[in-house]
């Protein structure tokens, strides 16, 4: 068994303009979360992933990136960042950080250097072309709508920007592209983080001739191309493999097969990607629930033995869990329970969204002006330009809004869930006055101490690292059943993602009276086990050991 610190973590992503402000701007900012470290340690964090911090003109909050070696002006200065570097060491918490470079800022100096004129110096640092009969140069589509290319009058070319046209795309074919960004990552892996996420690594490479895609929108000319892979193993083999970090490489668009290419040991890539088949889902019930344990099937399939995986349900662009895969009304603690046993009981290593220890939950703002994300705004937009009717978009659009997971954390009941004391950037969810920190913290039985209990019972249970990963009741439509299997060790988790009650007789190599019940989200009744059948209430999660 390959052993390594990054298998065995349980990493925090913070979102550091929602997470705690320190000076009341609004803004959470560096000092906030040191403010906050204690806290993280006490739940058992081992790394925190910071989302982007780097100096920007926020269109798209951070992931727009004007200044790779200075921190934002909102979040504070390198020297916080440098204190919460060292007192996150203290604590034995390590950093990782977002690396952004599939795209800057339109106000990064290389772009205003490369639409400055068509013969600049740094022209060639982002991808330019002419206009094909009057129009854009293929009919690639932007990931926030739109067409993927924006005209520029002064040179009278189109550059690319597949996501906001304020993030221009870079051009990686270029040498001197490589060389400026493995000098930034160099520089920031020996000021002493702990590794990178990297932001949609598998778009960095295009197909060489930008074809037209075979329909609007789709990714084959411009995902999972060979030049990302050749990238990303000089990456690796000239810096990222002389340091003892962990890598994630966000891709989208891949299936167990393509994402495989990118952790195997012997491509020496990366550490795990984060894919979205999972999140991809609507929720957890009936059929739905079927594909989820399909593809964790197929996922650990392929990937086990070869290289690694993630495990998350939350982060700053997906809904909140609790929300969309469980019962955020009547069964709000059980479910977020659940999801917590299953997060951190399936192989792979867990990703826990700030605010999903306590289950914060999405939000319903009543008015479009009450939303920020750029992706939602600029749907609306579009939809409600087309003739589609504005309550009828804005309904459609609120479970789907990024805002969900980005309202501030909750901390208390105080003004503004004590996290800011001035006006907060965006929106405080009305229900922080019932879940918080604070109130969680008072509570024995609260999401808070069931996620406390897990992340030490997951690193004190060689199985749920390193352990096989064996299916049961595969064709359940209500209940995820699993076993995780190390030597002779065995834990047996049985879930309920149904607000009903089921029995179960899960096919096992020992009785069902072998196992040792351990904990759940309900209190375990003598008689929750009957020879080989499982009682299980609504949203109830259940551990067993051998």
């Amino acid at each position: 068994m390959n052993k390594k610190w990054w298998k065995e973590v349980v990493v925090y992503q913070i979102y550091p303009r929602s997470f705690k402000d320190s000076n009341g701007d609004g803004i959470g900012d560096l000092q906030g979360i040191i403010e906050k470290l204690d806290y993280l340690t006490e739940l058992g964090i081992d790394v925190l992933w910071l989302s982007p911090i780097y100096k920007s003109p926020n269109d798209d909050n951070g992931y727009d990136i004007a200044d790779y070696q200075a921190i934002m002006d909102e979040f504070g200065t390198m020297e916080d960042f440098d204190r919460l570097l060292t007192k996150a060491h203290q604590r034995g918490l390590r950093i990782i950080m977002d690396l952004v470079i599939n795209h800057t800022s339109d106000e990064h100096p290389w772009f205003i250097e490369s639409r400055s004129s068509g013969d600049n110096p740094k022209r060639d640092y982002y991808i330019w072309r002419p206009p094909i009969n009057g129009k854009e140069p293929n009919n690639w589509l932007s990931r926030f709508s739109g067409s993927a290319w924006e005209w520029d009058q002064k040179t009278g070319e189109y550059y690319l920007h597949l996501f906001s046209k304020k993030q221009p795309d870079l051009n990686w074919r270029n040498p001197r592209v490589k060389e400026e960004i493995f000098a930034i990552i160099k520089w920031w892996l020996d000021k002493g983080i702990d590794g990178f996420r990297m932001d949609v690594i598998n778009l960095i490479g295009k197909a060489e001739g930008l074809h037209d895609s075979v329909r609007p929108g789709s990714s084959e000319r411009w995902a999972n191309q060979p030049l990302t892979h050749q990238i990303l193993r000089e990456m690796n083999q000239e810096l990222l493999s002389k340091y003892d970090i962990m890598t994630i490489g966000e891709t989208p668009f891949v299936n167990p097969e393509i994402g495989s290419l990118y952790v195997r040991k012997e491509r020496e890539e990366l550490n795990m990607i984060f894919h979205f088949e999972h999140v991809a889902l609507p929720d957890l019930s009936g059929e739905n629930l079927l594909k989820f344990k399909h593809i964790q099937q197929k996922w650990y399939s392929l990937i086990n033995n070869q290289g690694w995986l993630s495990q998350y349900l939350a982060n700053h662009d997906q809904p909140r869990p609790v929300s969309k895969y469980g019962d955020d009304r009547e069964y709000h603690q059980q479910s977020a329970k659940l999801l917590a046993t299953m997060l951190l009981t399936l192989p792979g290593t867990p990703f826990i969204y700030q605010g999903e220890e306590i289950g914060m939950t999405n939000v319903a703002f009543q008015a479009i002006e009450d939303y920020n994300d750029i992706r939602m705004l600029n749907q609306y937009k579009e939809e409600v330009g087309r003739g589609s009717k504005p309550a009828e978009v804005f309904k459609k659009l609120q479970p789907l809004s990024r805002d969900n997971s980005r309202t501030p954390m909750q901390w208390d009941d105080t003004a503004n869930a004590g996290f800011t004391t001035g006006t907060p950037w965006l929106g405080v969810n009305p229900n922080y006055r019932e879940i918080n920190v604070r109130a969680a913290r008072a509570k024995a039985d609260s999401i808070l101490h069931y996620y406390q209990q897990l992340i030490s019972f997951r690193k004190n249970n060689w199985p749920l690292i390193y352990g096989d990963y064996i299916p049961l009741l595969e064709e359940d439509t209500r209940v995820y059943c699993y076993l995780r299997k190390y030597q002779a060790q065995l834990i047996l988790v049985v879930l309920n993602f149904s607000g009903e009650e089921v029995s179960v007789s899960p096919e096992l190599a020992i009785p069902l009276a072998g196992f040792k019940p351990l904990f759940g989200n309900y209190s375990l009744p003598k008689s929750c086990v009957k020879i080989d059948t499982i009682c299980l209430l609504p949203y109830e999660a259940r551990v067993y050991s051998s």
